[in-house]
């Protein structure tokens, strides 16, 4: 689906697949409210086209999404944003707030303890880690991508106040009453709808990882696997909850929750957020250097804010979604095929020749 005022960017999606740097993925906009373009293409793994209801793993664009679950809570009085984390986490070492926590700052942006591939699918043993670790700097002093520590930080603190895993939470608190399609720890019906990830090139691993050492490396390496398509692509990884880095979803699924928060936190007439506390969200709360990233960033609760007003995610291999309220539209892009984000910034150019 597409309306004809947005045919510019209908084919730039196909030419995406027709110049061979795009093999699967799909594309939701949203304009003034409402949806007008929905495009899908390619295969989700060889010989199986993708279809409207293909999940593919997002990394860091579901990091906004666990940040909701979270924050439903903090909407509904059940903690406060400026809580030191150990008081809902009793035994957690770092003195860091819900806030910092969900703006990066919070200095736990690696897993302490090396852990194999396996430990993605034990949720209290690196929970354990991370409420045993030392921050790496003083809380609210810096910010550096939590990049695979940030879903259970946060996935945490849902279950210590609500009871229930940030993917049961989700499910039910917002995707289902909002008509979503993404998941964290999808059931076996669901990994049947899967995406099989693929490299767009066979340094991608390596160049992603970073430098040995580095802080980046020591961040997105550990658990191991967490690049590694044979994990990627296995009922282990789909199953467990990873929030950070393992949401998996369709562009249309993501364009609906930005659409809501576009909108002050109701979409279809159900209200999930109040408009003070989505003003809150997606407000600076950090900005400066990103210790992780090597470049300047703003945070808001969960998302970067960017020069243009707009707030968003993207994650590793080219997947993003964003509001742009400047402009009163939605994007949201969802790719198996693990590249930079050059794909993105055409489509993006073709949206505004449009608007």
């Amino acid at each position: 689906m597409h309306e004809a005022r947005f045919g510019v960017v209908r084919d730039c999606f196909r030419e995406l697949f027709a110049q061979g740097r795009e093999s699967g993925a799909g594309l939701a906009i949203w304009y003034d409210g409402r949806p007008v373009v929905d495009l899908i293409g390619g295969e989700r793994s060889p010989g199986s086209p993708w279809r409207p209801d293909t999940l593919v793993n997002v990394y860091s664009t579901g990091k906004p999404v666990a940040a909701l679950c979270l924050l439903a809570l903090v909407d509904r009085g059940r903690l406060d944003l400026d809580d030191p984390v150990a008081r809902r986490w009793p035994g957690f070492r770092a003195p860091a707030t819900v806030r910092q926590v969900l703006a990066h700052t919070a200095g736990l942006p690696a897993f302490p303890v090396p852990r194999p591939a396996g430990a993605v699918a034990d949720w209290d043993l690196l929970c354990a880690d991370l409420a045993a670790a030392a921050p790496e700097w003083p809380p609210g002093s810096a910010a550096g991508e939590h990049a695979w520590t940030y879903g259970h930080l946060v996935g945490e603190l849902v279950r210590r106040v609500d009871g229930r895993s940030v993917g049961r939470f989700l499910a039910e608190e917002i995707a289902g009453l909002w008509g979503l399609d993404l998941g964290f720890g999808l059931d076996a019906a669901d990994q049947r709808r899967c995406a099989d990830l693929s490299y767009g090139d066979p340094g991608w691993p390596a160049r992603t990882a970073g430098e040995p050492g580095s802080l980046r490396h020591r961040a997105v390496t550990n658990p191991a696997g967490g690049l590694d398509l044979a994990v990627l692509n296995s009922p282990l990884w789909r199953g467990a909850e990873i929030p950070a880095v393992n949401l998996h979803a369709t562009a249309t699924g993501l364009a609906r929750l930005y659409a809501g928060l576009l909108a002050g936190g109701v979409l279809d007439g159900v209200r999930l957020f109040g408009s003070e506390l989505v003003a809150e969200a997606t407000r600076i709360q950090y900005d400066g250097d990103d210790l992780l990233l090597g470049r300047r960033i703003r945070w808001t609760l969960g998302m970067q804010w960017e020069e243009d007003g707009s707030w968003g995610m993207g994650g590793l291999g080219g997947s993003c979604a964003w509001a742009d309220p400047e402009r009163g539209y939605v994007f949201a892009y969802v790719t198996a095929r693990l590249a930079d984000f050059d794909r993105v910034e055409d489509l993006v150019a073709a949206l505004h020749s449009c608007l």
